[in-house]
């Protein structure tokens, strides 16, 4: 099995001497460099790029610059999907995002992870657990989203969270780690 499939698994692999995983963040990053470069007036322009970087992308849509990720195929955006500026994804699993998603500035989705096991990590090993955000979320400023979280459909996720575990559907959460204060419909 080589060092993708691995990725794709979930299972540790070694990203940083993989030619091919190299490559394809060389090109990813490259696609990004010149997206977040094109004049802002030109939003067809970079929508055209963000087409070429990002695996699967619905109709309306904006991401604001500077945007980066890590391989771009592994990203789904769904319908009416808006990033302010600063968004970063490590998408070495599957980020999905639903219909209706916008997210403030200096967010981040990070699929990747390091073993605590000192041994593991020193040998340049990481992992890599799916994100998945559902329809009508909102995120706040500065949150960031760890591998292997689901936030459910209709909630919100307060400005400066750190959200490290699955937040059910219709919640509004909050905090390090982010946890349900308020469902909705209470």
């Amino acid at each position: 099995m080589n060092e993708k499939e691995k990725m794709i698994q979930g299972l540790l692999y070694d990203a940083n001497y993989d030619k091919a995983l190299s490559e394809e963040r060389k090109k990813c990053k490259i696609l990004c460099s010149k997206f977040n470069s094109t004049p802002y007036e030109d939003i067809e322009q970079r929508k055209t790029i963000l087409r070429q970087i990002i695996g699967k992308i619905k109709n309306e849509f904006l991401i604001e610059p500077y945007f980066w990720c890590d391989y771009g195929y592994n990203i789904e955006i769904g319908n009416n999907f808006y990033s302010n500026h600063n968004l970063v994804i490590l998408d070495a699993a599957k980020v999905k995002f639903g219909d209706n998603v916008f997210i403030a500035p200096n967010c981040g989705f990070y699929t990747a992870g390091h073993p605590l096991e000192i041994n593991e990590r020193n040998k340049g090993l990481e992992y890599a657990k799916p994100i998945a955000v559902g329809n009508n979320v909102w995120i706040g400023g500065n949150v960031v989203v760890l591998p292997g979280v689901t936030i459910g459909d209709n909630s919100t996720i307060g400005a400066g969270s750190i959200v490290v575990k699955d937040i059910p559907p219709n919640s509004v959460a909050v905090g390090n780690p982010c946890r349900v204060i308020r469902t909705l419909g209470d």
